[in-house]
């Protein structure tokens, strides 16, 4: 008997988180998909079947394609800044050099990470008004005024400004991230790298990259996946306009649904994200191999 209870005891641990996920993830998840095939809205007491209609739909939709385009231009610019610029501050803020103004240098990255983002978002359409705002001020400041834009009113540009908003919130927490991994890298790597006399870039590419690999992984897999799913940025600054030059896969399924009281149509696009989003997390775990000895 004292067996089995100790051979139960680990299930009873995990039977409240089990419970948690069923309930906020996995039963949501499975309603989705069977919601896909219907025909409702909002307030409708009934569902019209209609197969495999909305994803025939899903196919024609324009603004689909233009969405996809723009959350792969929000991984793309959020891998490069979020992922590569993060580990290069971080590698430089661990150098010795740094180490009495690190601390500070931290606090002031990570500073916009404690900000809510509906703020910075207000915050930054101040930043790309087109009359008073700090970016155009200050391109014409230096003589460059023939680059000043109306930022968030022109279907070219619009989507590059929130991108670089939301890297500008981000970046601090990703270079958080990568500190703690630098580190927890043993000192006498690089005490030997420079016995051997080798350079701060050779021991970045040498020590630094292959010692940080799994959190490299880890903040990849957080960016690539968050720059799926993200609404907070384009939705506040642009609503996914103008037209829907900055429109997201997020941004218009929240339109499709609560706007458009398209709620069958709207829980396609929801499948669609899932499984786009599920597939790259699967292709990053395939291809970098965390977690396996070379």
């Amino acid at each position: 008997m004292y067996r089995k209870k100790i051979k139960l005891m680990p299930i009873l641990f995990l039977l409240p988180s089990i419970a948690l996920l069923l309930v906020f993830i996995y039963i949501p998840l499975i309603q989705n998909f069977y919601n896909s095939f219907f025909d409702f809205s909002v307030f409708s007491q009934t569902k019209t079947f209609v197969g495999l209609e909305n994803f025939k739909v899903l196919l024609t939709d324009k603004v689909v394609s233009v969405a996809l385009l723009n959350n792969v231009k929000y991984a793309i610019i959020s891998v490069v800044f979020q992922v590569g610029i993060a580990l290069v501050l971080a590698y430089i803020l661990e150098d010795r050099i740094f180490s009495k103004i690190a601390p500070f240098f931290r606090v002031v990255y990570f500073i916009p990470v404690m900000i809510s983002i509906s703020v910075i978002a207000l915050l930054f359409g101040f930043v790309y008004n087109p009359q008073m705002g700090l970016l155009n001020s200050f391109l014409e400041l230096v003589g460059l005024e023939s680059l000043a834009e109306v930022w968030l009113g022109n279907s070219t540009t619009a989507i590059y400004a929130v991108i670089a908003m939301s890297q500008w919130q981000s970046i601090g927490f990703i270079t958080m991230l990568f500190i703690v991994a630098i580190q927890k890298i043993p000192k006498e790597l690089y005490e030997a790298a420079d016995i051997d006399g080798a350079g701060k870039i050779r021991k970045f590419f040498s020590i630094t990259i292959p010692q940080v690999r799994e959190a490299i992984f880890v903040n990849t897999l957080i960016t690539i996946t968050g720059s799926m799913l993200v609404f907070n940025e384009p939705y506040i600054l642009t609503n996914g306009g103008p037209g829907f030059s900055s429109m997201t896969m997020s941004v218009h399924l929240y339109q499709t649904g609560f706007v458009k009281d398209n709620m069958g149509y709207a829980s396609t696009l929801a499948v669609i994200i899932f499984i786009l989003t599920a597939l790259l997390a699967l292709i990053q775990i395939r291809l970098s191999r965390t977690g396996k000895d070379d």
